[in-house]
């Protein structure tokens, strides 16, 4: 259809020497077979050119019913995993709904009484090619809010923005992701994976760990893709070394130096990258030297279609990929030139921007300023530590003092805390001003995640 810059993502599905599928912890669908069927029981033609709530329970028939409705509905807004029921009237109303996908999980809304609901399936059924009618709006929500998410409109052409056309696909490469695909960060994998020529094994919510990583090396995953939180679990695993990895990849958070050096050490052979991106500025950029943060020649400078700056200390994105706007608001998403505001924090260290952290993460104490970040990077070197969280605690004089949550590499570690404790503080003092320096410090089993992957912060 004229008009329409990008194919729809079901017109891109390559043709692999060696068969493609999409696993789940249960079922798998090969691409093929949906290249010429349909997950929608014969009712695509009802969904063309509506406004559709993807809000099935399963991340693979999520999947099935992205690649039907590219192309087809007029806007397709992605519902995440933990999105509260409370918040639906209003997603629907700012969205524009009128249609609904489900599948057998899906529990019973009342909200979707007056919308067309079509259920998906993994059962593929035959179906011949249906025309491409529209160019779809895809809508995300963010995460990290406590009120209702704001819904952020990208198209297809700016969410694969960062993937440039390589070579006509071998069938070799199996892409796996500790992510839900119904998020920013998970959504650009399984999209590497489709265009790319790749099969992709899901994650699943509740599995445990060990079980989700033997899946992984099951399947041969070779590109495997999370938070640095996600990484830090997968390494208390020895199951994490069965999976032959060719390419690591980090995103969501700040990726330490030690963090990256673990990795390396555990895949030697593979390529360790972190990434920066967000859900309303798109992809910023991959680095791939092993070193935490970015070279300063980034800003300023136009790489791969994105550009660039700090302007108060926060990093601020231009590019293709970024969103178009937020569905059902005024709220404006970039500045007059067309730059986002991250809300992230660099610093410039010589040659190399390094982030410190969130402006909303910021702890005060008797008036300085504390990045929580930045002190868990330090954390995180000491030999003994998996992973950290840093908070505030009330002090009744300084109003918060710096407090922090620490996982050791051993359950072992326990009988030398004392030990462990007073190296880690002796760490801190060393390279930390006197108020960044955690006043107490806890050793805890694990720390929790957030539905995003991200560590799970107070008050955030």
């Amino acid at each position: 259809m004229a008009g329409i810059e990008t194919p729809a993502l079901r017109q891109s599905l390559a043709t692999a020497p060696a068969p493609r599928f999409l696993w789940d912890r249960s079922a798998s669908v090969r691409f093929t077979d949906l290249d010429r069927g349909t997950s929608l029981g014969g009712r695509l033609g009802e969904l063309v050119g509506r406004s559709v709530l993807l809000a099935t329970q399963s991340q693979l028939t999520s999947a099935l019913a992205l690649i039907e409705l590219d192309g087809i509905a007029r806007r397709l807004v992605v519902l995440p995993p933990d999105a509260d029921p409370v918040h639906l009237g209003a997603i629907n109303t700012a969205a524009e709904i009128d249609a609904v996908v489900i599948d057998d999980g899906s529990p019973r809304r009342t909200e979707f009484d007056h919308f067309v609901r079509v259920c998906c399936t993994p059962a593929i059924a035959s179906m011949k090619a249906f025309p491409v009618s529209s160019r779809t709006a895809w809508v995300l929500a963010t995460s990290g809010t406590t009120g209702v998410p704001k819904l952020v409109a990208h198209d297809l052409a700016g969410l694969t923005a960062a993937m440039q056309a390589g070579s006509p696909a071998d069938g070799a490469t199996t892409w796996g992701t500790f992510y839900d695909i119904r998020r920013y960060g998970g959504l650009q994998i399984f999209l590497r994976a489709v265009l790319g020529g790749a099969s992709l094994v899901l994650s699943h919510a509740g599995e445990p760990l060990d079980e989700h990583l033997q899946r992984l090396a099951q399947h041969g995953v070779t590109h495997l893709s999370g938070t640095p939180s996600h990484w830090r679990r997968a390494l208390m695993s020895p199951a994490i070394r069965n999976i032959p990895l060719h390419y690591i990849r980090l995103s969501g958070e700040i990726a330490d130096k030690a963090l990256l050096d673990r990795l390396q050490t555990t895949f030697p052979e593979a390529v360790v990258a972190h990434a920066y991106a967000s859900t309303e500025a798109g992809v910023g950029f991959d680095v791939n030297d092993g070193l935490a943060g970015f070279p300063a020649a980034y800003i300023g400078s136009v790489r791969d279609g994105v550009e660039l700056k700090v302007d108060d200390g926060s990093l601020r994105i231009r590019s293709r990929g970024t969103a178009s706007g937020y569905v059902g608001s005024q709220q404006t998403l970039a500045d007059a030139d067309g730059f986002v505001d991250t809300g992230d924090i660099v610093e410039l260290l010589g040659d190399r921007y390094y982030f410190a952290g969130r402006k909303g993460g910021i702890i005060n104490i008797g008036g300085l300023k504390v990045h929580p970040e930045e002190v868990e990077a330090v954390i995180n070197r000491h030999p003994r530590v998996r992973m950290s969280l840093v908070h505030r605690k009330q002090s009744p004089i300084t109003g918060s003092i710096v407090v922090a949550d620490v996982v050791l590499t051993s359950q072992d570690e326990g009988a030398r805390q004392v030990e462990v404790r007073d190296d880690i503080l002796k760490l801190c003092r060393e390279v930390l001003p006197r108020h960044k320096v955690p006043t107490m410090i806890s050793f805890v089993p694990t720390l929790g995640l957030g539905a995003s992957g991200k560590l799970a912060r107070r008050g955030r």
